[in-house]
Order: C-alpha cells, then sequence, then structure tokens
C-alpha cells in the first residue's frame, strides 16, 4: 500500500512538474506568438495578416492529418513499452513511423503545390498569395517529422524537448527568420515561408533529442503484425486529429467567403487570444497523456480515475485567472493587436465563454485517443466539424464575425459534452467531485480585485490597465486559493513538499 501511494505520489509530482516546465513554454510561446502577430499586423495590415494566419493556421492543421495518426500511435507505443520494461522494438517503430508520416506528408505537400492557384483564390488571390501557398507547402514535412520525435520524447515521460523545440524553439526561431527575409521583401508570402523554415529546424532538433534519449536502448525487430496494429489504431485517429484542429479554425476559413480581409484579421486575432485559456489545459494534456495509456494499459484505473479528478480541477484553477481578465477587460486584449482590431471584443468574449466548456471537461479526448478508442473519438470529431460548418454557413452571413464566434462556441460545448461521456462509457471516470465548490471563493476575489485595479488605472492606457489587472488579481486569486481554495488532500501534498524541502535544505546546510 505505501509502493501505491509513493508511486501515486511520484505521478503527481512528475506531472506537476512537467506541467510547469510546459505552462513555461507555453508562456514563451504565447510571448513570441504575440510579437509575431503584433509586428506582422503593424507591418503588414490587417488583410496580409488574415492571409499568414490562415495559411500558417491551414498548414499547422493539415499537418494532423498527414502525419497520419502516428504521433500519438507512437506516443501511446513507447509509454507502453517502457512501462513494460519491453524495449526492444521500440526504436525499430518508431522510426518506421516517423518515415510513414514523413512520406505522406511531402505526397500531400506536393498536390497543395500543385493546387496551389485554386488554393490561393480561396484566401484572397494574387500572385502574393500563390506564393504564400507555395511557402507553406514546403513546411508541411517537417510538420509531421518533428511532431512524431517529440511525441516519441513525451512517451519517456519528458516535457522539456517539447518545451526547448515545440514551445520555445521555433516560435523564436520563426520570430528570427521572419525579421531576416523581411530584409529581401515584407511579405505574407516571406512571413509564411519564414513559418515553413522554423519546422525545418525543429524537425532536426526533435530527430537530436529523440536519438539522445534512445541511443544505447536495443534494437529489435518489431512483432509480426505491427504495421497492421499500427494502422488499425491509427487508421481512425489521422482524420480525427486533423478534425480536432479545424475545429478551433473551421468558422474562420468559412468567414473568408463572407468577410472581407479586414474582419478576417479581426477574428483570426480573437481566436488567437480567445486561445489563450487553453494554456494550462494544453500543458495537463501533453504531459498526462502517457500516464493514461501505461496506467490503463495496467489496469489501474481507480489510480486514473483520482489523477483525472485532480488534474481536471487543477486545470480549471490554473485557467481561472486569464477567463477572468479577458471577460473583465475584452477590448484591452484586442487593442494589442491595433487600434482597429477593438471592434472584435464582442466576439472575443463569445469565444472565451466556448473555451470555458474546453477546459471544464480536462483530457477527456486525450483519454480517449490513449485508451484506443480513436473510433469514438473520429465519431465526435465528425460531428462536431459538421456542427460547426453549419451554424457558421448560417450565421457568418448574418452576423459577421460575432456568428462566426457562436458557431465556434456552441460546438466546443456540444463537442466536449460529447467526449465526457464516453469516456464516461468506455472507461468509466469522470472528472467531478465537491471540491470544485472550494474555486468559487478565490474567482470571487480576484474578480473584484481586478475590477478594482481597473477602476484605479483610470486614463492609464489599455496596456498598464492591462498589466495591472493581471498581476494584482493574480496575486489576490493566489493568496485566497492557498488560503481557501486547497482540497484536503492538496493540504496534505503541500505540506510534505514543504517538509522535503525543510529537510533537504537542513541536510544541505550541516
Amino acid at each position: 500500500m505505501s509502493d501505491m501511494g509513493s508511486r501515486s505520489s511520484g505521478d503527481y509530482a512528475r506531472i506537476l512538474s512537467g506541467t510547469a516546465a510546459n505552462v513555461a513554454g507555453i508562456g514563451c510561446a504565447a510571448v513570441a506568438i504575440l510579437v509575431v502577430q503584433v509586428l506582422m499586423t503593424r507591418t503588414l495590415g490587417r488583410e496580409e495578416f488574415g492571409v499568414v494566419t490562415v495559411l500558417t493556421q491551414a498548414a499547422f492543421v493539415v499537418s494532423f492529418a498527414t502525419r497520419s495518426g502516428m504521433d500519438m500511435a507512437v506516443l501511446r507505443t513507447v509509454a507502453i513499452h517502457v512501462g513494460e520494461n519491453e524495449i526492444g522494438p521500440v526504436r525499430s517503430l518508431v522510426a518506421r513511423a516517423t518515415a510513414i508520416a514523413g512520406a505522406v506528408s511531402a505526397f500531400v505537400a506536393v498536390l497543395v503545390a500543385l493546387a496551389a492557384e485554386p488554393i490561393s483564390s480561396l484566401v484572397g488571390g494574387g500572385a502574393a498569395t500563390h506564393r504564400a501557398v507555395l511557402a507553406a507547402a514546403v513546411g508541411l514535412p517537417f510538420l509531421a517529422t518533428a511532431n512524431v520525435w517529440l511525441a516519441a520524447t513525451r512517451g519517456l515521460k519528458l516535457m522539456r524537448y517539447t518545451l526547448y523545440v515545440f514551445w520555445a524553439g521555433q516560435n523564436a526561431v520563426w520570430i528570427l527568420l521572419t525579421l531576416l527575409l523581411w530584409l529581401v521583401e515584407a511579405s505574407a508570402a516571406t512571413s509564411v515561408l519564414a513559418y515553413s523554415l522554423s519546422w525545418a529546424w525543429a524537425a532536426g532538433a526533435a530527430w537530436w533529442s529523440w536519438r539522445r534519449e534512445a541511443a544505447r536502448w536495443p534494437t529489435a525487430r518489431p512483432a509480426r503484425g505491427w504495421l497492421e496494429d499500427l494502422l488499425r489504431y491509427s487508421g481512425p485517429r489521422a482524420p480525427a486529429a486533423f478534425l480536432a484542429q479545424m475545429l478551433f479554425w473551421i468558422d474562420l476559413f468559412v468567414l473568408t467567403q463572407f468577410a472581407g480581409g479586414a474582419d478576417v484579421g479581426v477574428y483570426s486575432a480573437a481566436l488567437r487570444a480567445g486561445q489563450v485559456v487553453m494554456l494550462f489545459l494544453t500543458s495537463v494534456n501533453m504531459m498526462f497523456a502517457p500516464f493514461v495509456a501505461d496506467l490503463y494499459n495496467r489496469g489501474e484505473r481507480e489510480h486514473l480515475d483520482r489523477l483525472y479528478k485532480t488534474l481536471t480541477r487543477w486545470i480549471l484553477a490554473g485557467t481561472l485567472p486569464v477567463f477572468l481578465l479577458i471577460a473583465l477587460a475584452p477590448e484591452a486584449v484586442m487593442r494589442i493587436f491595433g487600434r482597429g482590431f477593438a471592434v472584435g471584443t464582442t466576439a472575443l468574449l463569445i469565444l472565451t465563454a466556448g473555451q470555458l466548456a474546453n477546459i471544464a471537461t480536462g483530457s477527456a479526448g486525450f483519454i480517449l485517443v490513449m485508451v484506443g478508442r480513436t473510433g469514438w473519438d473520429l465519431v465526435v470529431y465528425a460531428c462536431s466539424v459538421a456542427l460547426d460548418i453549419a451554424l457558421a454557413l448560417w450565421l457568418c452571413p448574418r452576423y459577421g464575425i460575432e456568428g462566426a464566434a457562436v458557431a465556434n462556441a456552441v460546438t466546443l460545448v456540444a463537442s466536449n459534452c460529447a467526449r465526457l461521456l464516453a469516456v464516461r462509457r468506455f472507461v468509466a471516470i469522470q472528472p467531478y467531485d465537491h471540491t470544485y465548490a472550494r474555486l468559487a471563493g478565490p474567482a470571487l476575489l480576484c474578480g473584484l480585485a481586478m475590477w478594482g485595479a481597473d477602476a484605479l488605472a483610470g486614463d492609464a492606457g489599455y496596456l498598464p490597465d492591462l498589466v495591472g489587472m493581471g498581476v494584482v488579481g493574480g496575486a489576490v486569486y493566489a493568496a485566497a486559493y492557498l488560503a481557501i481554495g486547497l482540497s484536503p488532500q492538496e493540504r496534505r501534498g503541500a505540506a510534505a513538499l514543504w517538509a522535503r524541502a525543510r529537510d533537504r535544505s537542513a541536510r544541505s546546510m550541516g
């Protein structure tokens, strides 16, 4: 029993530590992306910024399909084999999965290049957009292979390579390459090319990361039927991953058919800003996924249920201050992108409300994938995308960017509720307990503190006002959470961590 408790505590500690590293990485990525967006909106203008956003995001979304599900298959395979101490075939499986993803992506890149003209007409047309489409195609093989190799390192329950390469490195390299290429020509095409080349760097760094961890492992041939097993798992996963990413952006693509370039640029910025609330969810999902595969494979359902409950509560707790800041100061958030972007305030509020449903259901989607229910995952995403398209086609012509935001929010609520029910049905776990009520007090005090900071700021300007609200509200929330928000289990865990830290400090002093 003590061994189980010790291993359970170790799992929480590893997930928390990996999540903290991931949050730091996503924070770096958020700053880098914000820098890119501000540079582009102020240098290229709203219309060209809309082209860059649509094409770079389209490349990222398409890469989820061209990876052919190999990233999640590799993550799950590595976690299970390492958990059972059967590492012999792992290197060969990872190499073959990466080759499949790279080959499919290269083939699709060629098709995109051949269809560049009709694709560019959907985004706005013109020779400049045509060149931007070609530049986006260049990055597809690198996007796929980089993410398969990084998924392999996450299967080892290591987050640092994803932090260094995916979150921090690729975005920093994108900024650097953008500035360099702008010395030749400041355009949407050079900005998209910089994005593609940044993924070429990321692919090289990801390969080195995996090789560094697995270089000393023995190499054995996979068991007969390895390809069949891989394809059985990844077959439904490939389209589901593609649809999952489309779910965040399909309304933007529909909007391009009914709105001008300026409105598309504003909505692009609102989508980016609204997705900031997913920072903690994304961090936990990436770290939690290999634990789900390992624990489910070994039949430790109760431990998995406890982890799911605790981590979903942490996700909600970590997200509330950001949600409140956007809800109380949406115009200031949109003004970061430029004065003309303030018209997207209402859309931002709607989008953020939809994301709250995404946060409140925790890692439901990742759980379905890691326990092998990729078919049901595909069904949920296919229905969700169909709903989003239908709503966007109905609402965008009537209400513009606000209509697109409503389509996005309603779809996210329906999609996440469906995944939550699927996890309950197939895995027999769910994320809720009575300790969620403890978050109400800290959230209320945080909101009041932000409101007071906003009132005291007066005419200081949108940026100082936003920073002041964030700092004051965040400090009050942290203090209130420690005072009244911690669950009994968290208090015991915090006390144990504090005791270990004191013992370590005393030993080092002695």
